[in-house]
């Protein structure tokens, strides 16, 4: 084999959300990588699916809805040693201020938040993560400053993550973990196919961006790629931003 620091070969990564959008291209691309890779999320046709298109043998599907303490567990229960991990399930609800209802707040940050917060609690509590193991997040350019109107619970769900990447890499660095964060902008997931957006506003917003187009899943997919890989061995507490020259 070829000399790539970038291979992933021995490795068992655990992706969260791997159902869609990130977390399934981050699934594939790891396998491809030559990971063993564990995928979870709670919706089991469409997890399935992601496990069909895996290549290579030996990965694992767990069904666990992070929505509820109870999935979280469930996960955590069917794991074995990890090398790394992607910590991507995530929604929003767009509301404005005055329109947010504690409930709503509640169940954006169980998920976006406290899931990958108590996850990573649990992957250390219980030794399961191996020495050199890489712990990656995924936040948002609105968890550094980049938000949208009636976004404000994403963006303090995710601000609240990209801090807890940088308190998490001081504080496991003894141990020899990392842990980064990717910060995508726009990626285009099929999220917005709904018809709540017209095509003509979303081709306008597109050209706002100076690559002129929004991210594909795989653009994050291979960032998340370097942090996991030994080819990132000396780099821990980053937010990574990968936003087609927006911020710019």
């Amino acid at each position: 084999m070829s000399y790539n620091p970038f291979s992933l070969e021995g490795k068992t990564i655990l992706v969260t959300g791997a159902s869609s959008g990130i977390g399934r291209a981050t699934a594939i691309e790891c396998s491809r990588m030559g990971a063993k890779v564990v995928i979870t999320g709670r919706n089991e046709q469409r997890l399935q699916e992601t496990f069909g298109q895996l290549e290579g043998e030996g990965h694992q599907l767990v069904i666990a809805d992070l929505a509820i303490t109870e999935g979280i567990y469930t996960l955590i229960s069917a794991l074995e040693k990890l090398d790394g991990v992607l910590n991507n399930a995530g929604f929003t609800i767009t509301k404005p201020i005055p329109f947010i209802k504690q409930e709503l707040l509640e169940q954006v940050l169980q998920v976006n938040t406290i899931a990958p917060i108590m996850i990573t609690k649990e992957l250390i509590k219980k030794k399961l993560l191996v020495k050199g193991a890489s712990l990656v997040f995924t936040s948002s350019l609105s968890g550094i400053g980049k938000v949208s109107v009636g976004n404000s619970m994403y963006a303090s769900s995710k601000g609240a993550i990209s801090a807890f990447v940088r308190g998490a890499a001081r504080e496991l660095a003894d141990k020899g973990f990392r842990v980064n964060a990717v910060c995508p902008g726009m990626v285009d997931t099929g999220i917005l196919d709904g018809g709540t957006i017209s095509p003509e506003l979303l081709e306008k917003d597109r050209l706002r961006y100076p690559l002129k187009r929004y991210g594909k899943p795989e653009d994050i997919a291979w960032a998340i790629i370097y942090l996991l890989s030994d080819a990132s061995s000396w780099m821990t507490g980053v937010n990574l931003t990968i936003d087609g020259g927006i911020t710019i």
